[in-house]
């Protein structure tokens, strides 16, 4: 059984539309978020940590809406800033960019406490400068040799202090939009203001959005994965 670490129901029922109903758990568990401006060691973090917690195999997941023009302002702190600033705000400090182009990024991290072997698909992400700043310069373990020699895509720096390292595989969802003035009545969080396709997010029913979210487009690279595991 995998472990779902979430407040959302919604994102449990998401990810069994790609594995199986009835397969996943949902852990509300309020692991500590390291400060970074990227998703995967974010991600990365939360995983290990969820591990220990629940002993079991979990996946993690961090996200956030990427726009060019302010230089990938929110990204990994969208939420903060949806809290915040809102999402109002966060039109209206875009709306007189000349290029209002954006995205939508998800990053899943998975861990269940044994090793992977190396595969192309999830993204490299390599969390030990996070975790220095985090917990300081001797806690991140040294690199595997046989990551480098076969080109590896596991994020393998752990931040506890015995340095053992707890392998966590990341995969990456990516759609790309562009933000406009808000519109619609559906979805949640920053779907007014993100047109994809000429539809914003909040334009469109749940299975349409599933379709091309960034959550689903990670979820499908990591059914693919899990699958063989």
């Amino acid at each position: 059984m995998l472990t779902y670490v979430t407040t959302n129901p919604g994102k449990v029922r998401e990810a069994e539309s790609y594995l199986s109903a009835g397969s996943i758990n949902r852990l509300e568990y309020d692991y500590s978020e390291i400060q970074s401006d990227d998703l995967g060691p974010i991600a990365a973090h939360g995983a290990r940590e969820a591990y220990r917690y629940a002993g079991e195999p979990v996946l993690v997941d961090d996200a956030g809406l990427f726009i060019d023009g302010l230089d990938g302002f929110p990204g990994p702190y969208s939420s903060y800033v949806e809290d915040t600033l809102g999402v109002d705000g966060v039109w209206d400090a875009a709306a007189d960019l000349p290029d209002r182009s954006a995205a939508f990024r998800c990053v899943l991290a998975y861990c269940d406490g044994e090793e992977f072997a190396a595969t192309p698909d999830p993204i490299d992400r390599d969390d030990r400068m996070a975790a220095a700043a985090t917990t300081g310069p001797d806690s991140a373990a040294e690199p595997d040799a046989t990551d480098a020699e076969h080109g590896a895509t596991d994020a393998r720096t752990d931040t506890t202090d015995d340095r053992s390292v707890l392998p966590v595989k990341l995969f990456e969802g990516y759609v790309p939009g562009t933000i406009v003035a808000p519109r619609g009545d559906g979805g949640f969080g920053y779907d007014p203001i993100f047109e994809h396709n000429g539809t914003t997010f909040a334009e469109m029913d749940t299975e349409r959005k599933n379709a091309v979210s960034h959550r689903g487009r990670a979820l499908a690279k990591f059914a693919e994965w899990f699958a063989q595991r």
